[in-house]
Formats: structure tokens, sequence, C-alpha cells
């Protein structure tokens, strides 16, 4: 999976799935998009702090698609995995974090780019 390491928000969360992933032993690689990592991945740095994305079985995913896949495959999130998949909800969620959560995490890292430079 990409995700970005400098977002706060964003490390919080996906730190706490990568740690659970290595005590569990599952295959999980976790990328941060502002190390050199990214490139294999075929997408340039703004459009992946952008969103989440996770390759699973030749296809890139990103958004809830890619947290739905994530989560299929650590036994713990199983269950979030099959109720945000659910119709009603995976529409709820996906209007959520395209429209509202994943803009205001991307504005936020612009932000603090901006004051780093």
């Amino acid at each position: 999976m990409l995700y970005n390491d400098q977002c706060p928000v964003c490390s919080f969360e996906i730190n706490h799935y990568a740690a659970y992933a290595r005590r569990e032993g599952l295959p999980i690689q976790f990328d941060d998009l502002n190390g050199p990592d990214r490139a294999a991945w075929g997408i340039d740095e703004d459009t992946a702090a952008r969103r989440l994305y996770v390759e699973h079985e030749g296809k890139l995913l990103s958004g809830i698609p890619a947290f739905i896949v994530l989560w299929q495959q650590m036994p713990r999130y199983n269950w979030l995995a099959r109720l945000v998949a659910l119709p009603v909800v995976k529409q709820v969620a996906a209007a959520t974090y395209d429209y509202v959560l994943a803009p205001v995490i991307y504005r936020w890292h612009l932000r603090r780019k901006a004051r780093a430079a």
C-alpha cells in the first residue's frame, strides 16, 4: 500500500496497520509516498498525496475500495471490510472519503508543505 507518512492522520492509522501486519506476519508492504518506493507505483507525488492506494492481485485501487482490500488482508479488520463493503455503507463511506476526508487531509498536506518550504 502507498500512503503519506508525513501526514499525521495517515501515519497514525497506517503505522497502526503496519505494526499489526508485522506482529501477525502478514505479507503487506507499506510504502511511504515521500520515499523512493513511490516511483515503483507509477504515481506522481501530488496524485499519491490525494488518496490512499493499494495494489492487490495486479489491480491498483484507491480510496474506500483500497481500504476494503487492506482490511480484508488483516484478520482483525475483516469485520470492518465486510461492513464497509455493504452496498449502502460503501456508497456513504466512499462519498465521505472522496468529498470530505481525502480533500481535507490533502489540503492539510499542502499547508504543511508550504510552511516547511
